[in-house]
This record gives structure tokens, C-alpha cells and sequence, in this order.
């Protein structure tokens, strides 16, 4: 997210924020397909957590998804004392921008989620990076949270391989679950609070159209607040 003086954002005459560097041609939604081995969790709410780059877009897609009741971008993969935006930007520590989310698993699955992310939200060819945003703090992961979400992971993604949907090999990663770190207040619900900023027009607001495209029956048209 160091912010970069070729910003190509700038044709839009904002000023250069953060998860900004110099801009590569926008990826293209994907209509993965839906999961054959479908997500069989009960007994109430339950937590996912994507890394998926810069954790703006990622929040931003899944606060516009029915049966999401929460959506917190942070920190996932290093330790507590480095978990600050500054110290995870510069890439000296093992931190993935991630967001963790709250759903229903009686209104949205698991693997509809995962269906969701693979998209919508990320590019899973692209190596320790998202579009402009370059470090393995933007690597696209998926930490399961409950061996009943781990099961699904592995399964959508030997069926993502198999079906050949990309030019390229699929590099994104199962992760263990280590301790979840929530990012600054100014990182929260950050698309709701500027949806004017030149990032979020060029980068994050194509992916929550693509998803009411693409999936108008789970697309919810407000905004959740965390």
C-alpha cells in the first residue's frame, strides 16, 4: 500500500491513498463454478477469514453478501506486537491483509463463500499479490476456522485445478488459523466511508458490481457496519 507517484488513479483527480501503487489492468470476474462438496455446518454463526490483497475490496464484497453479519479487515499470520498498517505495508512482517467475516450458515455456506471469493475478490494465479498491490502480505489465502470449513477448502480448490478455468496455476493457500489482529478504525468499513476514493472506483467497486451481476440472489444492496 506504499503509495506510488505513477499512480495510474490519478486520472481520476483524487489524491493517492493507501492500498495505491501503480496500476495493472483490472482482472476479469470468473464464474467459478459452485462447490460439489457443499459446507454442512449447524448450531448458529459461524467465522471464515480470506486474505484476498488489499483488505478493503475483500470487506467490501462481503459486507454485500446476505447472511455475512460481519466483516472485520485486519491482520492474519503474524504476531501481535507487529500487527500495525504500517509495519504489515512495508512487508517486514508475515502478515496477510485479511478479513474476517461473520455469517449464517443456514442462509450462506461456506462454500458459497469460498465460490464468492474465487470470483469476485481474487485472482488465485497471481503470487504475493493483487492487481496494483505487490508483497506477500497481499497473498491471496483461505484460513479455515473448523475442519468441516478446511474439508471444503481442500475440496474446492482440487476442483478449481481440475477444471482448468485459469491460463495460469492456482497458487492460493490454505492457511492455519493463527491469531486474528482487526486493522485501524480508518480501515473499517472503508469503502462505505469513501466511495469517492480513486482506489475504490477503479479496484474494489467493479468487484461488488461483479457480484450483484453474477450472484443477484445472495447480493444485499446495503452496506453492512461492522
Amino acid at each position: 500500500m506504499r503509495v506510488r507517484a505513477a499512480l495510474a488513479a490519478a486520472a481520476l483527480a483524487v489524491t493517492a491513498t493507501a492500498c495505491q501503487q501503480v496500476a495493472h489492468a483490472a482482472e476479469d470476474p470468473v464464474a467459478a463454478p459452485a462447490a460439489k462438496r457443499m459446507a454442512k455446518e449447524r448450531g448458529g454463526l459461524k467465522t471464515a477469514v480470506f486474505a484476498g490483497g488489499c483488505f478493503w475490496g475483500v470487506e467490501a464484497v462481503f459486507s454485500h453478501v446476505k447472511g455475512v453479519t460481519a466483516a472485520v479487515s485486519g491482520y492474519h499470520g503474524g504476531t501481535e506486537r507487529q500487527a500495525s498498517y504500517k509495519l504489515v505495508s512495508s512487508g517486514v512482517t508475515d502478515h496477510a491483509e485479511a478479513v474476517r467475516i461473520t455469517y449464517d450458515p443456514a442462509v450462506i455456506r461456506y462454500d458459497q463463500l469460498l465460490r464468492i471469493f474465487f470470483s469476485v475478490v481474487a485472482d488465485p494465479t497471481q503470487l504475493n499479490r493483487q492487481g496494483p498491490d505487490v508483497g506477500a502480505h497481499y497473498r491471496s489465502a483461505i484460513i479455515p476456522m473448523s475442519a468441516e470449513q478446511n474439508a471444503v477448502a481442500k475440496a474446492y480448490l482440487a476442483q478449481l485445478k481440475a477444471a482448468g478455468i485459469w491460463d495460469r496455476p492456482i497458487v492460493t493457500r490454505i492457511e492455519r488459523a493463527q491469531a486474528f489482529y482487526p486493522a485501524e478504525g480508518e480501515h473499517q468499513n472503508f469503502m462505505l466511508k469513501n466511495p469517492r476514493n480513486g482506489y475504490i472506483l477503479r479496484w474494489d467497486a467493479p468487484k461488488v458490481k461483479a457480484l450483484k451481476a453474477m450472484y443477484p440472489g445472495v447480493y444485499s444492496a446495503r452496506f453492512l457496519r461492522d
